[in-house]
């Protein structure tokens, strides 16, 4: 039975099913939380993936080398450094987790993450909201995120907070 209300009863049930993508990457309120809840901050690109069960074969966790371009907070002088999240394949088995970041080869990206004391292993901070993917804008040659924010803009409004929150 069709009422008044249906139309628009559809029409909000199918808007509230999308999620753009640009909507996630868009951080702007939540810079400082990241920041505050990062032991680091770097900006980097992809150079390796590997996936493998964990002891009891229970989970599949992806360990996600990457080539550091800059520290933000936190320079632990390295390189390089790994990132450990869950998910993955191994074999023929796969692994996905919802609102975990995924990450490509080659892929240029902003991070935030955090040391686990239990394993010393380190962690997209707050899931896929921490990992900032990166693109080069064709027009400047800048580098950008998908909402086209400059990453410039970015990374000194991340700096200001460090330091700020470090000498108040």
């Amino acid at each position: 039975m069709r009422t008044k209300y249906t139309y628009p009863l559809f029409v909000l049930l199918l808007l509230s099913g999308f999620k753009s993508t640009s909507l996630s990457q868009t951080i702007q309120s939540d810079i400082q939380s990241l920041s505050k809840g990062a032991d680091v901050i770097l900006t980097g690109k992809v150079t390796k993936q590997n996936s493998s069960w964990n002891k009891d074969k229970s989970r599949i966790y992806t360990d996600v080398t990457l080539e550091v371009e800059e520290y933000l907070k936190g320079n632990n002088g390295n390189k390089t450094l790994v990132v450990t999240t869950p998910g993955g394949e191994v074999g023929e088995v796969g692994e996905l987790y919802t609102h975990m970041p995924r990450f490509s080869k080659d892929e240029e990206v902003l991070l935030f993450v955090k040391k686990d004391t239990k394993d010393m292993s380190y962690k997209v901070v707050n899931g896929e909201e921490g990992k900032i993917a990166l693109y080069t804008d064709k027009k400047t040659g800048e580098k950008v995120t998908s909402s086209n924010r400059k990453i410039s803009t970015l990374k000194k409004e991340i700096k200001d907070y460090v330091e700020q929150k470090w000498c108040a």
